[in-house]
């Protein structure tokens, strides 16, 4: 009985780590760290920080959460949680259109180059994962847990700053959020792994070539 509680205790909290860092939810804070880093990027206008964290939460969050009840009604989704590479194909064409905008947004906008290298990288990053989950279910949640930590080593780098105490935590949640995935069965060693180089390689090489 104990073991029982205690499995479901884990099960729960590993639940709970995907939800507050599901990967719809990385771009924001991957923008916030950038915002709230003892960089350049601290000096931007609050207007224009606002400015630009609203458009990524209605591009990349809001807009693609709305059209799953959409999704769930054409029967092209069981359920809001994808379990299946099938049911990722229509939600993830849709968030690579969405982060498409979102680049185009940005890229018009006279913002510092390192904030379109992000967009622009991620967005890549996107289309990327969208194309491999036709022929194989990749780990998303590690897919942008990757690029989290790479967006946060690649600003410690190229901003020549030391962000230890911003590195230490994302790479401590790094290792829950592949933890938990692993734990729930929802991928395994090798989806998960792939997933996450996939993600901190792709920011980073990215975000120097743009």
């Amino acid at each position: 009985m104990e073991y029982n509680n205690q499995n479901n205790a884990l099960k729960k909290t590993a639940r709970i780590i995907s939800v507050a860092f599901h990967p719809l939810l990385m771009p924001l804070y991957g923008m916030l760290i950038i915002f709230t880093a003892p960089t350049f990027f601290w000096y931007v206008p609050m207007r224009i920080k606002l400015t630009l964290l609203l458009i990524v939460i209605t591009d990349t969050i809001l807009i693609p959460v709305s059209l799953l009840p959409f999704f769930m009604h054409r029967n092209i989704i069981r359920s809001w949680f994808l379990e299946t590479r099938k049911e990722r194909i229509a939600p993830l064409i849709t968030v690579s259109i969405c982060y498409i905008v979102t680049s185009y947004i940005f890229v018009s906008l006279q913002i510092p180059i390192f904030i379109k290298a992000y967009i622009l990288s991620a967005t890549v990053v996107v289309i990327c994962v969208t194309v491999i989950n036709i022929w194989w279910r990749i780990s998303v949640h590690s897919v942008a847990a990757g690029a989290l930590l790479g967006i946060v080593f690649m600003l410690s780098v190229i901003m020549g700053v030391s962000l230890t105490w911003f590195l230490l935590p994302v790479l401590l949640l790094t290792g829950m959020i592949l933890t938990s995935r692993l734990f729930l069965n929802s991928h395994n060693s090798l989806e998960v792994y792939s997933g996450f180089l996939c993600g901190f390689a792709g920011i980073s090489l990215l975000i120097l070539i743009f």
